[in-house]
């Protein structure tokens, strides 16, 4: 997928949470899910984890556990996970059986990754992804979630036509809208790119016409390099365009799963990068620190990462990135 290419629990009674699920600019969901749970879930059945799970006699295995596989991160869901409301539905309430705040990503726009295709695919049309976003809102229902919403989808419209660009912002504000209604307590973040991609102002349009003021927020760095500092002063700057044109601005969260070296400016299996901060709430800029993009999962067919596909699971890839070398 490509990431670069310029250089308190609050309880609510049903009829009010009803009229709070008309979402305004600006402002937040009714629940907050952080409240609702006891730290962040880290995935059993993540492709570390399954690593681990079948190494347990290799040297790396280890590392990979303590360092990658026991820390929270998304899990990507796609046109790979079958019936997508059992699948989120089984997730969700996975992470809720143990108290714990899932997060998700939702990848399976049409045209997905249509700049690099490394990781191309995706719903057929815009009727068949509609319908996919609505069953994977309502697999996670009330339980509290973390969603990331389609990284790169708004970044990738230099590659597209006005018509597909078009049906893309109908898609993702559509989505937007499902989780509102049939997702009460899940907070969405709509994927904004990172600092080497888009100025702050284009970000900022496109967000805007693809229905952010009626998400909580938007997501940077998924996927990418770019160290934190640097992403909370793109972050901040595409707030101040938000509110400078649309007269609000978002939380925002950045993925830091990878981003611990920094960026040498290349986005497809770099070497030398080294895993960041693990997933955390945070006291400002940035609302949360998440692990979305697994380290060790490659981005495709290039860098250190060459012969493989994108999200194989590479483990002298990840080894190397919890050291930094």
């Amino acid at each position: 997928m490509r990431r670069t290419r310029r250089s308190t629990a609050l309880l609510i009674a049903p009829a009010l949470t009803a009229l709070l699920f008309a979402v305004q600019p600006g402002t937040a969901y009714a629940a907050d899910p952080t409240g609702m749970t006891n730290g962040y879930y880290a995935d059993p059945n993540s492709s570390s984890q399954q690593w681990v799970n079948s190494h347990r006699g290799d040297g790396r295995a280890a590392a990979i556990q303590s360092s990658i596989a026991n820390v929270p991160m998304a899990r990507w869901f796609g046109n790979w996970s079958g019936t997508i409301g059992t699948a989120t539905g089984a997730y969700v309430g996975a992470a809720a059986a143990g108290g714990k705040l899932p997060v998700l990503v939702a990848y399976n726009i049409p045209g997905r990754d249509i700049c690099a295709g490394q990781s191309g695919g995706g719903a057929g049309s815009v009727a068949e992804y509609n319908s996919w976003i609505a069953a994977f809102a309502s697999g996670i229902g009330n339980r509290p979630a973390l969603v990331v919403l389609e990284p790169d989808a708004v970044g990738h419209q230099d590659c597209m036509t006005p018509a597909q660009i078009s049906d893309r912002n109908g898609m993702l504000r559509n989505a937007i809208a499902q989780f509102n209604a049939k997702a009460p307590n899940t907070w969405v973040y709509l994927d904004a790119g990172n600092p080497g991609w888009l100025s702050a102002a284009t970000a900022a349009q496109r967000l805007a016409a693809a229905g952010v003021s009626g998400a909580h927020g938007f997501s940077l760095n998924v996927s990418n390099f770019y160290p934190t500092g640097q992403n909370t002063t793109y972050g901040n700057a595409v707030n101040a365009a938000l509110k400078s044109s649309y007269g609000y601005s978002k939380s925002y969260v950045v993925d830091t799963s990878r981003n611990g070296n920094g960026s040498d400016g290349n986005w497809c299996n770099p070497a030398g990068r080294k895993t960041g901060t693990p997933t955390t709430r945070t006291g400002g800029g940035p609302e949360m620190l998440l692990w979305v993009k697994a380290p060790g999962e490659s981005d495709g067919n290039c860098g250190t990462g060459t012969g493989s596909t994108a999200g194989q699971f590479l483990p002298e890839v990840a080894y190397k990135m919890i050291y930094g070398y």
